[in-house]
């Protein structure tokens, strides 16, 4: 296996969730929706706001990626959605749906091998794909974990959960 093969089989791990992470899948299973839009006690957001936020966030870093256009957003607004805003349970798998479309789409980009993993991105200052890819990783990383935390101190796991 060349190197650069196996820097993109990695990404993709790591992009995929499991070994030391908790996959997206795996926390976001069996959330009962009456609690999508419960505030997290001592935080000013809920469940679905931050699935949203990484939903956003992800959607974000592909368009960066991938459009020449690109135009950098605001912080923290269109990264978040607005505080009193709450979502339908249609809404919910809106979310987890679109969150998967950007992941495959993110995912078959670091499977190309016509794409130069190291390459600055052309409109960027410097950044290059294998850079955001991680970035996505870390950031999807993060949160997963938060989610499956606050999960936990809002007992909204599953009995059966371990």
């Amino acid at each position: 296996m060349t190197g650069e093969s196996e820097i993109r089989r990695q990404v993709l791990e790591l992009l995929r969730g499991g070994n030391a992470h908790m996959s997206f899948d795996d926390a976001v299973a069996s959330f009962p929706t009456e609690s999508m839009n419960a505030l997290i006690p001592h935080c000013t957001y809920t469940p679905w706001h931050l699935i949203e936020h990484m939903r956003l966030t992800q959607l974000d870093i592909l368009e960066f990626i991938t459009d020449p256009k690109y135009r950098d957003r605001a912080w923290p607004d269109d990264y978040w959605p607005a505080r009193d805003a709450t979502a339908t349970p249609a809404q919910w798998q809106e979310t987890v749906d679109g969150f998967h479309r950007d992941l495959a789409t993110l995912q078959r980009m670091v499977e190309d091998p016509t794409l130069d993993l190291n390459a600055p991105i052309p409109h960027g200052s410097g950044q290059t794909p294998l850079r955001e890819f991680l970035l996505v990783a870390d950031h999807i990383a993060y949160h997963i974990g938060e989610f499956a935390i606050l999960r936990q101190v809002t007992g909204t796991w599953p009995a059966d959960h371990r």
